[in-house]
């Protein structure tokens, strides 16, 4: 009677959730977790700790494998938390009047920005039309009047007392484009020509140019007192101005500060442009034209007499809830940092205060900014004036080609504007190693670290959360919600995923992107949500659209180009599991692995090491099951053996580990030469002491064979051979499970290499005895024996080969 071997129990081959144990209907009844993600206790713990943090250096950096969901669970437990903090004061730059290529930054409380934009509008068109209206005024002009006619009173007088004074003399007072002259005169009151001048004596001359001198002092002397009686004038008619000015400005400067009275930056600020308005009080003078309904022309530079007093909000935090939460993906120098626009005008540039535009530090300024590490660091500019920026504490924008040097024409240098961000990036655990080694302001800035796990716990609460995630994909998303078969049929796809019972996969762009799917072939149906039926359809054509490889692999094997032999029996030859990706599918491909073995001191030679086909993982699974070999076989006689292994139509690569133990059966079925039941495969990796250790992709593999038996028909005694420690990780598809449940195919766990050879032979292992042989009857038996024959063959034919030398000399 043939032995029964232990077989893995069906129940143990998928795990199947209850719909009805989920305790509702649909995922509408269902609100998001807590925290907002599933069961990242770990990173939400380090991302409470660096949010709490004040210091700039606690920026937090969150790692995690491709599809775990870096930016969405970040930006999910940032906006939950950010909402209960404080909203930061909105950003406005104006103009410096002081230094007018370095516009100023001014903080309001939020929203605060664009009310003061929407008052210095009004306020300026105001003066605009009302400071016209008053200098236009009769009060005005009977003012400026006064003070005009008491001028040019006493610029008379002057002029009347000089003339007077050179009347006396004998000279005459004259205006001429050059200013005031005196001249001698005749009797008759004309001045006297050269003719006459020249015509008299000496001593007259000589006292005319004595009187002469007298007068041009008494002239200039003249002409002082009207430079100060107009410096007066000037002065007085400043003074009228500016109190006429400051009669309109004054009033509507007074609601200004009442309107803004908390906000003391902004009070400042109107101080600066009440001196400015009093100080170009002329600007104001010239009634404002009609606009017309023309397109629009370019505003030229000279043409900025009143956008002085434009407001350039920056920043507005009207519509915040908390603090902003701002994500990056394209995280160059102007998206980070802003910009300073230009505008042209007829081939030259120009600009000004109002075209300062703000990057995502500004946006997050007073939050938290998420960026993609890898996008980040495309961007080698980026991430230099980013360290720089947290450094220094403050976001300057600066332009790029001044900044490196390029060119340095002339432009504005906005003042910085205090940095207070907490800076999060998320990205792959290697990136961040990779930071953390050569970057060596990295580990200072980036102290916080958030390390996303792949999978999770299959608990109760789990499966609960996970359904609760569901509802909140579809709510965000605006899919169909989910009935509970479907929930289920999710979740033991998540099982899938990750190919182990006990866990759930954490790759939330998995579930994501397979309910959107499900949710299509939910609207084919033109059903009102997302069932098991369109889950399930939503799987199978996900997999159909990437197993165009792996249907042509299974088509040479069914057409016996790649031969696999699925019932029989051979010696040194077995069928070998492997996994096949490509990228994003992968599928289990068995493959003919044969020994052959002779007389020799070689060893056991990897054929696929020597081609350098296989990488350095396999060729230590192949010294390791030499091990095995010598410590079983050789401890009582030298090891006479040259044995070679080889992967069949094997053309490509060989790595891993998974395939010693089936070499190691091959290589033993060899030796000893009993033959191998080719129904079974086999996978596993096996230890110096004969233990066999799980590998990864069991459900895959089993699978893959499964269709190949199938293909040339299941006579119930085909199966796969796995280690023991790999049935968690089963998750079989339903027909695998019927054709274990109805005994058409078997799978059979094993601890030891042992058990795995009385599988594939039927035959006893066997145990070494005190005298170090095996009993009789058993394959080490037969192995020992064979090994042992070499050995004295060896040492036979090393004698005659002497005895043939001594002879010959």
């Amino acid at each position: 009677m043939a032995k029964k071997f232990k077989e893995v129990p069906v129940d143990q081959l998928y795990a199947r959730i209850e719909p009805k144990s989920l305790g509702f209907d649909t995922t509408e009844s269902l609100c998001a977790p807590e925290e907002g993600v599933v069961a990242q206790e770990r990173a939400i713990e380090a991302l409470k700790f660096g949010m709490g943090m004040q210091d700039f250096d606690y920026n937090i950096f969150v790692a995690g494998q491709p599809k775990t969901g870096l930016t969405y669970i970040a930006r999910t437990f940032l906006e939950k938390t950010a909402k209960e903090e404080p909203t930061p004061p909105d950003s406005c730059y104006v103009y410096n009047f002081k230094e007018p290529d370095s516009p100023k930054c001014i903080s309001l409380s939020a929203g605060r920005g664009k009310d003061l934009k929407k008052s210095m509008e009004q306020f300026v068109q105001t003066l605009q039309e009302k400071i016209p209206e008053v200098f236009d005024s009769e009060d005005y002009s009977a003012k400026e009047a006064e003070v005009h006619q008491a001028f040019e009173s006493k610029r008379r007088d002057i002029i009347d007392a000089l003339s007077q004074r050179a009347k006396e003399e004998g000279f005459i007072l004259q205006f001429s484009q050059v200013g005031m002259v005196i001249v001698p005169g005749t009797e008759e009151g004309q001045p006297m020509s050269q003719e006459e001048l020249s015509q008299l004596p000496e001593d007259e001359k000589k006292a005319l140019r004595e009187k002469s001198d007298q007068l041009q002092k008494e002239m200039n002397d003249a002409i002082k007192e009207i430079r100060k009686a107009e410096a007066a004038f000037r002065e007085k008619h400043s003074k009228l101005d500016a109190e006429i000015a400051m009669y309109v400005v004054g009033h509507l400067m007074e609601t200004l500060e009442e309107q803004f009275k908390d906000e003391k930056e902004a009070l400042e600020y109107f101080k600066e442009v009440q001196e400015d308005i009093l100080d170009n009080i002329d600007d104001f003078k010239t009634k404002p034209e009609p606009q017309q309904q023309a397109a629009p022309m370019p505003m030229p530079p000279k043409e900025v007499t009143f956008r002085k007093y434009d407001i350039n909000v920056l920043i507005d935090h009207s519509k915040t809830e908390g603090a902003p939460v701002i994500i990056e993906s394209n995280p160059s120098y102007p998206n980070l940092f802003g910009s300073i626009e230009r505008q042209a005008y007829f081939g030259a540039l120009f600009t000004d205060f109002t075209m300062i535009k703000p990057g995502a530090l500004h946006k997050a300024n007073g939050g938290y900014l998420v960026l993609k590490a890898l996008d980040l660091l495309k961007y080698w500019i980026s991430w230099e004036a980013l360290k720089r920026a947290i450094k220094d504490r403050e976001i300057k924008i600066e332009d790029l080609g001044e900044l490196y040097g390029i060119f340095s024409t002339r432009t504005l240098k906005p003042t910085p504007i205090p940095l207070n961000v907490k800076l999060v990036l998320t990205g792959d655990p290697y990136l961040y190693q990779l930071l953390y080694v050569y970057d060596d302001r990295f580990p200072k800035m980036f102290k916080v670290k958030a390390h996303l796990d792949t999978e999770v716990d299959n608990t109760e609460d789990n499966l609960k959360q996970g359904a609760c995630v569901m509802s909140k994909f579809c709510a965000d998303q605006g899919l169909r919600h989910v009935t509970n078969d479907g929930v289920a049929r999710v979740l033991e796809y998540s099982m899938e995923v990750t190919g182990d019972r006990e866990k759930l996969t954490l790759k939330l762009a998995d579930i994501s992107d397979l309910l959107k799917e499900a949710d299509y072939y939910a609207g084919v149906d033109k059903s009102k949500h997302i069932k098991s039926k369109h889950v399930q359809r939503a799987i199978d054509k996900k997999r159909y659209r990437a197993s165009l490889y792996e249907e042509k692999v299974q088509e040479l094997i069914k057409k016996d180009i790649f031969w696999v032999e699925t019932d029989g029996h051979k010696v040194g030859q077995v069928n070998g599991l492997s996994i096949l990706m490509t990228g994003d599918h992968e599928f289990g491909k068995p493959s003919r692995i044969t020994a052959a073995v002779s007389m020799g001191k070689s060893g056991v030679v990897d054929i696929d090491r020597e081609a350098k086909l296989s990488g350095n993982i396999h060729t230590k699974g192949v010294m390791i099951l030499h091990a095995y070999i010598r410590e079983k076989f050789a401890h009582n006689k030298p090891l006479s053996l040259s044995a070679s292994l080889c992967f069949e139509q094997s053309y490509g690569m060989v790595d891993g580990d998974s395939a010693s133990s089936t070499e190691l059966y091959v290589l033993l079925s060899a030796i000893a030469d009993v033959p191998i039941y080719q129904g079974i495969a086999v996978t596993g990796s096996v230890s110096q002491k004969g233990e066999i250790q799980p590998i990864g992709g069991a459900t895959r593999k089993i699978e893959g064979f499964f269709d190949i038996c199938k293909h040339k028909g299941l006579n119930g005694k085909q199966g796969v051979m796995i280690p023991e420690k790999n049935v968690n990780n089963l998750m079989l598809r339903r027909d695998v499970v019927e054709a274990v449940e109805k005994g058409k195919f078997h799978i059979y766990p094993v601890t030891t290499v042992e058990e795995g050879i009385e599988i594939l032979t039927g035959m006893e292992a066997g145990e070494i005895q005190e005298d170090g042989s095996y009993p009789e009857g058993t394959l080490y038996r037969l192995v020992d024996d064979k090994l042992k024959e070499m050995a004295e063959m060896e040492k036979e034919f090393g004698k005659s080969k002497e005895e043939n030398n001594e002879n010959d000399e």
